[in-house]
């Protein structure tokens, strides 16, 4: 008996799990027309154009023990987002979620920059300026990406104007968002990213890959089933003033004769085998066969005025919008900006900066 209870005294009971994370989401009867937009404290699903928002239930799954509130597939009405909670295993933490369901038309034509929220990061040490759009009721209707919550782990800034993505006031007509490329100082130059140009999209920002992967990091593109003839706006820029290359070490090593340019474009694409975004490695490929359209500025130019841009979407040899597929929300839109065109290699002018407002795309 003694040795009976001994060996008892060894088990050790596993620590309870006290992660609360959405990890996946699903809906009945193929509702949802790509895979659900799941980030920190958000959750975006996307459905078909038919799919009524007024009684959906929705399947969550969770990190492993965690629990939801209200219960997974539980039937609500999401004519506005709904707010679920999401509690540990261990019972001591737990996670709020704005889910919002969006058809493919859901996106606005005209963006104005007029919209920000202050988001946390480094457990509140920092704050950085995420840009979003509002429809004619003032309801928030999607928000614009960046990748500022990789630049925080940097710790070279504080406060959004020291971010390379912030709100700025000097605007065509109120304020407008502005792009920098920064310094990453000594954590950049550690990881071989010596400095991050400012960058705004449609889409979503991934952190998995910011530091190993960062081409894949930027998910471009957002549901779209209007056909898009003109991409228009308004741009301000000036290239710092010493353009550099990174090198193996992850310093920047001067480039002789050579200036900064900025990026600012869109492009339509078809959604193919589950590939719903672009990346910073195809976003412009000449050989991706997800590229339908494309708006590229010809003459992109440094100005301290405002000059104002209009450009035709001009279809890839071959392509064009297929009626069926515009219906069946296959197709999706990604307006791209970046301070430094070559910024998603490391390459670039600290300090270039481009200030953007009054974007439109004119439909048929």
């Amino acid at each position: 008996m003694a040795v009976f209870l001994t060996g008892i005294s060894c088990i050790k009971e596993e620590p309870l799990n006290a992660e609360c994370d959405i990890l996946g989401v699903t809906l009945s009867d193929d509702a949802l027309n790509r895979a659900p937009i799941i980030n920190n404290d958000k959750v975006i699903l996307y459905v078909r154009n038919n799919v009524s928002t007024e009684a959906l239930s929705p399947e969550f799954e969770l990190t492993p023990g965690a629990t939801i509130s209200p219960e997974s597939g539980t039937t609500r009405s999401f004519s506005i987002p709904q707010t679920y909670t999401v509690t540990s295993e261990d019972g001591k933490w737990h996670k709020s979620y704005i889910v919002e369901v969006r058809r493919n038309s859901s996106v606005n034509l005209n963006y104005d920059f007029e919209n920000v929220r202050q988001m946390s990061a480094l457990g509140g040490t920092c704050q950085y300026d995420e840009f979003f759009e509002v429809d004619a009721d003032g309801k928030e209707r999607w928000a614009w990406a960046s990748a500022n919550a990789a630049f925080a782990l940097t710790l070279q800034a504080s406060s959004p104007n020291t971010f390379p993505t912030y709100q700025g006031e000097d605007g065509v007509t109120g304020k407008c968002a502005v792009l920098v490329t920064r310094s990453t100082g000594d954590f950049g130059k550690r990881v071989g990213k010596p400095l991050a140009a400012g960058n705004l999209f449609m889409g979503k920002f991934d952190m998995t890959n910011a530091i190993k992967y960062p081409l894949l990091a930027t998910n471009f593109g957002t549901p779209f089933s209007r056909v898009p003839v003109t991409f228009s706006g308004y741009y301000k820029y000036m290239p710092g003033e010493t353009y550099c290359e990174a090198n193996e070490k992850g310093d920047l090593v001067p480039v002789p004769g050579k200036t900064d340019m900025f990026n600012l474009y869109a492009v339509m694409f078809e959604s193919m085998d589950g590939r719903d975004f672009l990346n910073g490695e195809n976003v412009l490929a000449p050989d991706n066969e997800q590229i339908i359209l494309t708006a590229e500025i010809e003459d992109r130019h440094a100005s301290s005025e405002w000059v104002e841009f209009t450009i035709p979407f001009v279809a890839r040899p071959g392509k064009s919008i297929d009626p069926e597929k515009l219906q069946a929300g296959r197709y999706s839109i990604a307006v791209v900006m970046s301070s430094s065109q070559e910024g998603d290699y490391f390459n670039g002018a600290v300090g270039s900066t481009l200030m953007v407002d009054e974007l439109e795309i004119v439909c048929q």
